[in-house]
């Protein structure tokens, strides 16, 4: 059977997803596109050997709307003969994106595919494909779950309760993803991931100077009379502190056949070694990341005290704590160059951020399994195994 590589990983620096954002100026289809030109620019691929671009977006809608991923690989000048698409996991968009190219390659459809993902959030606000008053569930949801589903930041809140995360451990990690972000950029460690752009060189969100102190001043950011009526378990130790901010970002991923690698005398970052995708409890909704990670890691026949490092998206700290209790696995090999509370989490391209980083900190610390895993929107997960080779 063939096997997928990659080849190359980039990503634009992540900006406030704000109207004074460092980024807010750029264009989705150009924040995209750069990425695009870089990742061929750097691996010297003949354009016109891509099969394939699969983006991720998450709000497709406004500038972020008709297929952005195909008008990003024409702005990105790739032959017009390249095709494209726009896939929407929510938050795991753009690492679907890289499972659908990898399964392109092993299944002999493809020998070489792009993944990559943009969210421009201060130009298209998170919702705004949600036109006000409108219902996007339906009859038969509002039948199934009578007493209604609930915004993530409510199921953030349900996980710390039900797994008794405290704020003091969650504004502790948001703590540890800054200083391990901060430190990251300090040893340069992101220099070969990050294409600056604009002048904009540097992660905008990272606060190194941030402490619990600071955090613990911060009040919850999503109390409501309603719901904690609903849920008396709810604590309310939620900020937007110990939660990923809004961000503007884009990342792509050169997957391909080993074979062809060989042939163009290309050297594979990591092999995409297995996949997973299952859903869970809507209500809840951010907990499949447990159940994935143990269905890729059954598929891959390896167990957790196999795999060297993690990259679990930190779209809530109550997440990655409750995905630990739940797994076991070391803190110390998670998220180890920061996550998406200190780095940033552009929706759409956060899953090719996290293969990125991924990538590149499987080299610099000769790890050879690696596992990604991301919640999603909906009570959906994805999860992948990497193999360094």
């Amino acid at each position: 059977m063939r096997d997928a590589v990659v080849v190359d990983a980039v990503r634009t620096p992540i900006g406030k997803g704000k109207p004074n954002g460092a980024l807010a100026h750029v264009h989705p289809v150009e924040l995209l596109a750069h990425t695009l030109r870089t990742l061929v620019e750097r691996s010297g691929v003949d354009p016109e050997l891509i099969d394939d671009v699969i983006g991720g977006t998450v709000d497709q809608v406004g500038e972020q709307a008709m297929n952005t991923t195909r008008y990003a690989a024409l702005s990105a000048g790739l032959p017009e003969s390249v095709p494209a698409t726009t896939v929407d996991r929510q938050c795991g968009s753009s690492q679907q994106a890289v499972h659908f190219a990898a399964q392109g390659v092993i299944s002999g459809a493809y020998d070489i595919a792009v993944a990559c993902g943009v969210e421009s959030m201060s130009r298209v606000p998170m919702w705004s494909n949600v036109p006000e008053g409108k219902d996007p569930f339906g009859p038969g949801i509002a039948a199934r779950y009578p007493e209604g589903l609930v915004p993530q930041g409510i199921s953030a809140e349900l996980i710390a309760a039900k797994w008794s995360v405290t704020r003091e451990q969650m504004d502790a990690f948001a703590v540890s993803s800054h200083r391990r972000a901060a430190a990251a950029w300090d040893a340069g460690l992101f220099d070969a991931e990050v294409a600056p752009l604009e002048g904009v060189t540097r992660d905008e969100c990272v606060r190194p100077g941030t402490s619990t102190e600071v955090l613990a001043g911060l009040r919850p950011a999503y109390h409501d009379p309603g719901f904690a009526e609903r849920f008396p378990q709810i604590e309310w130790n939620v900020t937007a502190g110990n939660a990923s901010p809004v961000n503007d970002g884009a990342s792509a991923v050169l997957v391909m056949a080993g074979e062809t690698a060989a042939r163009l005398g290309l050297r594979p970052l990591a092999r995409l070694h297995s996949f997973a995708v299952t859903g869970s409890d809507p209500l809840l909704m951010l907990t499949g990341v447990v159940p994935a990670t143990e269905k890729v890691l059954r598929r891959a026949g390896l167990s957790l005290d196999d795999i060297d490092l993690f990259e679990v998206n930190e779209a809530f700290s109550s997440v990655v704590l409750a995905w630990q209790q739940e797994t076991g696995a070391d803190l110390d090999k998670v998220n180890v160059h920061g996550g998406a509370v200190a780095l940033g989490h552009p929706l759409g391209a956060s899953g090719t951020r996290l293969t990125t980083t991924l990538v590149h900190a499987m080299r610099e610390r000769g790890a050879r399994y690696a596992l990604q895993t991301m919640c999603e929107a909906g009570g959906l997960a994805n999860a992948m195994i990497l193999e360094r080779i």
